[in-house]
């Protein structure tokens, strides 16, 4: 009897101590409007540019990521609308994510960070939306709630990087996405099409939640620390 509580107790406390290097190794944490921000378990690093951490590389990932679907989308408006405001909306779009784009990658590229260099899997369904989606009002609909529901979703992040991050670039970027996605967002309800009371239901899916797949892992570091 003796010998198995013994036995119970050390794989109990062996599983406390193995419990928190799992949940590190695959950490999420639940940002503004429930945008998950993804820890890449590599903790600060010093740059010359101030400290990079973990938020402010997903934040760098999720900007470049954005761009990979909603350019596309953007010219998908330009290209299918019927009306002059969704026209617009689309222009915006990829004016903006074209900057966004060229900002993040160069940022990216300063600070080692790995970048995707494809939507993910919830940000091709979003895309496959609009694309099955009938020409007219249908489109319309659809393009207008999934981009503003996902510019929504990203604002309060933006938010949150621009007002705590010690690095420079990040916000430098971070100011720049900010007055970006306001535009955005502007130009979205300007269409009249926007459904507000539907803003926060997974229509069609949460393009904004998921980090997208990355390319090759840079081996450029300027020095790390674990958080």
């Amino acid at each position: 009897m003796g010998t198995g509580l013994v036995i119970a107790a050390l794989t109990f406390t062996m599983a406390a101590l193995l419990l928190p290097v799992k949940l590190f190794e695959s950490a999420a944490l639940a940002g503004p409007n429930g945008v998950v921000i993804n820890d890449d378990g590599e903790g600060v690093w010093n740059t010359q540019y101030g400290p990079l951490t973990p938020i402010d590389r997903d934040f760098v990932r999720k900007v470049r990521g954005a761009g990979l679907w909603e350019g596309p989308a953007g010219r998908q408006a330009v290209e299918r609308a019927t009306t002059d405001a969704v026209r617009i909306a689309g222009e915006h779009l990829i004016e903006g994510h074209t900057e966004l784009d060229e900002m993040s990658i160069e940022v990216g590229r300063e600070l080692g960070i790995d970048l995707p260099n494809q939507p993910n899997e919830q940000q091709q369904q979003a895309l496959s939306t609009l694309e099955q989606a009938q020409i007219g009002i249908d489109f319309e609909r659809k393009f207008a709630n999934i981009l503003r529901k996902a510019h929504g979703q990203v604002f309060g992040l933006i938010g949150q990087v621009r007002a705590q991050t010690t690095n420079s670039l990040v916000r430098d970027l971070a100011t720049r996405a900010n007055a970006v996605v306001l535009d955005h967002i502007t130009v979205l309800e300007a269409t009249g099409l926007v459904d507000y009371e539907r803003l926060f239901d997974d229509f069609p899916s949460n393009p904004a939640r998921a980090a997208a797949p990355l390319a090759s892992r840079s081996t450029r570091r300027q020095g790390s620390t674990t958080a």
